[in-house]
């Protein structure tokens, strides 16, 4: 694949091209929160920044949406829309975790017609991570700072420049109609070789290794009878995860119409599990604790190769008292050993 060069200061220009034939969603300063959002001002992109506050999965599986809607026992679908979209400066670890979630959502039995549809009409450039934060673990979990997958192409900050790498054939087309892109030299490409061995370096987290192996005979173990303690139920790591998945459908309507709606939903919510029967087989946070860890680190593993996890960090960050999944990891690898 081809290798480019953009000046920084021809970037606006750049997302004023994508405009023309594509919806642009890119980081952007709402007060003090980064969120990734369809783009009407370039200019007010931001491209200095570690990454945004929210996982970028709700640009293929929104927060609440209709799947259908009905009339008098008419069923009305949802139109799907086959407009071209481009996500624009989407972090290494997030674009990965668009790969995992292709495994639920377009399955070789099963593919959710509204997630693919935004799946194969949307292009994904990443921004590589020159400077990683220290909540950041994508190296154990399968990927790295600059990492390709998902991606069509890869911008590395340069400096005065990005150098502009095409991951894919729908990549290269998109270089291809650019007019501020420059030929990258060798100098461009040992530059960028040295920030991404830098970067690598910065990175560091549990080893993940014999962790799916060490779950399969932990289901009754004590440690969750302690881990789960301090976890106050919130949701905040799962709502954040680039890569949690559960959701809720939900009837609203009246006098023979309405539609049916499709809402994010959590394991670590009480009522998730809560039957009509008023039985729970997750009664309390020690289950729901266990849920989440079985499920990116057992369960998904067993189904499709892969941790349900990408490393990002946010769920270090953002959990109010702190209860690192990192530490549960870790924690996980040494219980029997020594």
């Amino acid at each position: 694949m081809s290798k480019w060069t953009i000046s920084k200061s021809d970037v606006s220009g750049f997302l004023d091209e994508l405009h023309k034939s594509y919806q642009v969603f890119a980081p952007l300063r709402r007060e003090d929160i980064l969120v990734l959002e369809r783009v009407s001002d370039q200019d007010s992109v931001v491209l200095d920044f570690y990454n945004t506050k929210q996982a970028p999965k709700e640009v293929f599986f929104p927060r609440s949406e209709v799947l259908f809607s009905y009339r008098d026992g008419e069923v009305i679908p949802a139109s799907l829309s086959d407009e071209r979209r481009v996500v624009f400066g989407i972090r290494p670890c997030d674009a990965r975790s668009s790969v995992l979630l292709d495994q639920v959502f377009d399955a070789a039995d099963f593919q959710d017609p509204y997630y693919v549809n935004r799946r194969q009409n949307t292009l994904l450039i990443g921004l590589a991570c020159n400077k990683p934060l220290s909540t950041c673990f994508c190296t154990t979990v399968g990927g790295g700072p600059f990492s390709t997958d998902g991606l069509d192409l890869l911008w590395t900050d340069l400096g005065d420049r990005y150098l502009v790498e095409t991951i894919t054939e729908r990549g290269e087309v998109l270089t291809a109609s650019s007019s501020l892109l420059r030929q990258a030299t060798e100098e461009d490409t040992t530059a960028k070789a040295e920030i991404a061995t830098a970067a690598e370096q910065m990175v560091s987290g549990p080893s993940t290794e014999g962790v799916k192996e060490k779950l399969d005979g932990m289901y009754e173990d004590p440690f969750w009878d302690e881990v789960h303690l301090k976890c106050l139920g919130c949701g905040v790591c799962t709502y954040l995860c680039p890569t949690c998945h559960c959701f809720d459908i939900v009837d609203e309507g009246r006098d023979g119409r309405g539609q049916r709606v499709r809402n994010w939903d959590t394991c670590q919510f009480s009522l998730f599990t809560h039957h009509t029967s008023g039985h729970n087989p997750r009664p309390t946070g020690k289950e729901r604790m266990r849920q989440r860890m079985m499920h990116k680190f057992n369960y998904f593993v067993a189904n499709f190769d892969d941790i349900a996890c990408v490393g990002c960090g946010r769920c270090v960050r953002e959990c109010p008292v702190n209860l690192d999944i990192r530490a549960v990891i870790e924690s996980i690898t040494q219980i029997g050993a020594g």
